[in-house]
């Protein structure tokens, strides 16, 4: 999975613009996907562990090595403030 994906720092999320539309359409990967949200949230917050998060902007797929600090309704929160909307995420591990 991960050749399809750019590394990317966590600072530079902040600049990149995320379409409306969910990059995945199975209602089994979004249940998943919240799950690997959740896991990486507990991960974040209990161990200081990292994680990759795999996710697409508007103009490729992308992935970061970073800790899970808090979760919203709409997005994953990053440290300093640095978010990802949970729609455009793949995949967490």
């Amino acid at each position: 999975m991960t050749e399809d994906f750019k590394i990317i720092d966590k600072e530079d999320i902040a600049l990149l613009k995320f379409p409306k539309t969910d990059v995945l359409n199975d209602v089994e990967e979004i249940k998943t996907r919240t799950g690997e949200i959740n896991r990486a949230l507990s991960l974040g917050n209990l161990e200081h562990s990292k994680i990759k998060i795999f996710f697409e902007d508007s103009e490729s797929k992308k992935v970061v090595d970073t800790t899970v600090w808090a979760v919203t309704d709409k997005n994953v929160i990053l440290k300093q403030g640095v978010m990802i909307p949970i729609h455009r995420i793949y995949k967490l591990f």
